[in-house]
């Protein structure tokens, strides 16, 4: 055992069957990437979805702060229509580690921190393959990087951790929801239009006839996405890895990117290096994009 298990209970207990990866695994992945995780956490609020019995056994999403955590865990209450909900806002490795303790795999993150909630500071393009094959998320994500390089927009993508892509805008923070939102819908139906064989804004299964989906709802008040870095609560313990755009290939298979093989990630230097400093005007887009 080592220092880190006195703080998690059950340390033994297998969460994902097949690899043999332990919940205590899991904590030594999260305080081993935490310097990298923790910029995409500090700050940010946090949605748990927790998973006692690892990835095959029930999962229920938390949004209220839940018993157990720390004294002192730092969360932010926040008022939505029908109730208000005490979240938990990361940044501390304490709080993390903690969180793996309650069963939480993931971490699901808002587009907004604490001291901003209404207005989000990045946008995200979530890239769905109806077929299920990363190589049609990965060819969709070029366009999309492609159409956004004509906005002189800058993008980072990473992996969702499953079959998709996410794409990454940072802005500045003063625009609402509203605006992130309305930009990422309008800009997926253009780019569908100019691609409809490839690519569709349907939300309906059924119309989607396995194009891909450009999905823009992570942009909505509330909603969360994969923190970079966030193991996913799937075969082999993928997490969501930060890429450089010359990594996006349709012959990329994103399980590379596991439980197993952090510390050859962890050795290279950071893909999403400048991510902080890229945050553009988001009227600006939105300019650029009705102009064409």
């Amino acid at each position: 055992m080592t220092a880190l298990a006195k703080w998690i209970t059950h340390p033994d207990k297998v969460f994902w069957p097949e690899e043999g990866y332990t919940k205590l695994d899991l904590a030594h992945f999260y305080d081993a990437v935490f310097p990298k995780l923790q910029p995409h956490v500090q700050g940010r609020l946090l949605a748990l979805e927790r998973c006692p019995d690892g990835m095959r056994g029930e999962c229920f999403f938390q949004k209220e702060a839940p018993k157990g955590l720390p004294a002192g865990t730092p969360t932010k209450l926040i008022h939505h229509q029908n109730r208000s909900v005490h979240y938990v806002v990361g940044g501390s490795r304490e709080t993390q580690i903690a969180l793996v303790n309650l069963g939480c795999i993931a971490v699901h993150v808002w587009e907004s921190q604490a001291d901003h909630p209404h207005q989000p500071d990045w946008v995200v393009f979530d890239i769905d393959p109806g077929t299920g094959e990363f190589a049609e998320a990965a060819k969709a994500g070029l366009l999309v990087k492609d159409a956004l390089d004509a906005l002189g927009v800058i993008s980072f993508p990473k992996t969702s951790g499953g079959r998709g892509l996410h794409v990454f805008v940072p802005i500045q923070v003063g625009p609402g929801f509203d605006k992130a939102l309305s930009f990422a819908e309008e800009f997926g139906r253009r780019l569908a239009a100019v691609h409809p064989d490839t690519l569709t804004t349907e939300q309906r299964l059924e119309a989607r006839e396995n194009r891909v989906y450009l999905d823009p709802f992570r942009n909505a008040f509330g909603a969360t996405v994969a923190a970079p870095y966030s193991v996913r609560r799937r075969e082999k313990a993928p997490f969501s890895a930060p890429l450089r755009w010359r990594d996006v290939s349709p012959s990329l298979v994103p399980s590379r990117f596991n439980l197993g093989n952090l510390e050859v990630r962890l050795a290279g230097s950071d893909p999403w290096q400048g991510f902080f400093d890229s945050r553009q005007a988001l009227d600006k887009a939105m300019k650029a994009l009705r102009r064409i």
